[in-house]
């Protein structure tokens, strides 16, 4: 379930048919209303259908991916929109949540892992070394929080949702005139780690495929995303960054997620952040890992793992 023009879904429905000769149904819920669906329980038990589609009753696991909320024309009365909008999303999600299948990953735990306080709470908690943090929308106490740190401070996003890319900066004194913006927009305020390279996680149920972004020999020292030139290379984590990491992805209830770990001139591994939704396939180009086989195989038969890796 994801974007009709998602390059990863279209990347899975390929890998699912040529390794596994399976034909996935590929979902996108802005379909909906324009399809026609229903739900009907008797005494028999349980029926699912949309018309635009067949099986849905026999789906063994889903892959809940990037799914938009359902696409509801404007009606003639304004007022009338939302409880539309309301109505639509509440069916279309409950017919498919309703399906007694294995899911990647379950949409009620996805949309708590996605929020980032949640996310370093949980991997504070979990035994990971995360960077000193506040994330506020007083720009009194941001400006209080950069000026009290020892070294510099990085400033982010804190949502998740498709707006425009936002990079990770740097704050400095010239920003301090424009932290009143914050008072609408939340913001997260981090100590920036001095790094030695950037690591990419992708997890997919105790499976860990790891790629070590040289991000310190581009244009993208504060924020890794910023440069793809540089190398990427396949690499492991130590064991107990390991624990760590099967520690949280657990406690969040996730059996899917990509992380990003700085790996800090002083050695520790610092937690960034975990996606539920991820991007990856860039990492498999770069390397040649088989990320999209192993979690082909997760949705399949249970188990990530790929033979000869």
């Amino acid at each position: 379930m994801s974007e009709s023009d998602d390059l990863h879904g279209s990347a899975m429905a390929a890998t699912l048919r040529e390794h596994h000769g399976l034909s996935p149904i590929q979902l996108d819920l802005r379909d909906f209303p324009r399809e026609a669906g229903s739900f009907r329980l008797d005494r028999l038990g349980t029926a699912r259908s949309l018309s635009h589609l067949m099986g849905l009753d026999d789906v063994q696991s889903v892959w809940w991916r990037r799914p938009h909320p359902a696409r509801v024309p404007a009606g003639v009365r304004v007022s009338d929109n939302d409880f539309r909008q309301s109505e639509c999303d509440g069916f279309i999600q409950g017919l498919l949540w309703s399906i007694p299948a294995y899911w990647v990953n379950d949409p009620g735990a996805g949309r708590t892992a996605s929020r980032k306080i949640v996310q370093l709470e949980t991997a504070l908690r979990a035994g990971f070394t995360v960077p000193e943090t506040l994330i506020t929308n007083d720009p009194e106490e941001a400006r209080t929080f950069v000026e009290s740190r020892p070294g510099p401070v990085v400033y982010k996003r804190t949502g998740t949702s498709r707006a425009e890319f936002a990079e990770t900066r740097i704050i400095t004194r010239d920003d301090f005139g424009r932290l009143a913006a914050i008072r609408s927009a939340p913001t997260t305020f981090q100590d920036y780690v001095d790094a030695t390279c950037d690591l990419r996680v992708v997890w997919v149920d105790g499976v860990e495929w790891t790629v070590r972004i040289d991000s310190q020999a581009g244009v993208g020292k504060v924020d890794s995303r910023l440069d793809t030139s540089v190398d990427f290379v396949p690499d492991h984590l130590p064991a107990a960054v390991s624990k760590s990491l099967a520690t949280l992805m657990g406690a969040l209830g996730l059996s899917f997620g990509v992380l990003d770990i700085r790996l800090g001139r002083d050695g520790e591994y610092y937690f960034l952040e975990v996606n539920p939704q991820g991007q990856f396939a860039y990492l498999e180009i770069k390397t040649g890992l088989p990320i999209f086989r192993s979690l082909a195989n997760l949705l399949v038969d249970g188990d990530g793992m790929v033979a000869g890796y």
